[in-house]
């Protein structure tokens, strides 16, 4: 996958665990951030396969 910096990032909807903590199962992030910047970080659960721990 190429680097999207400074680009807009691909529309997606996916659950979404929200700084509330509760869980979200549409969350769409062009609806959440409308025109506005966001970061979009991705982490591996702790301890599966993709975590080197």
């Amino acid at each position: 996958m190429s680097v999207l910096v400074c680009k807009e990032a691909p529309d997606f909807t996916a659950a979404t665990v929200m700084p509330d903590n509760t869980i979200k199962e549409d969350f769409n992030l062009k609806e959440y951030i409308k025109g506005s910047y966001g970061l979009v970080f991705f982490y591996p659960l702790d301890f599966t396969f993709v975590c080197p721990s």
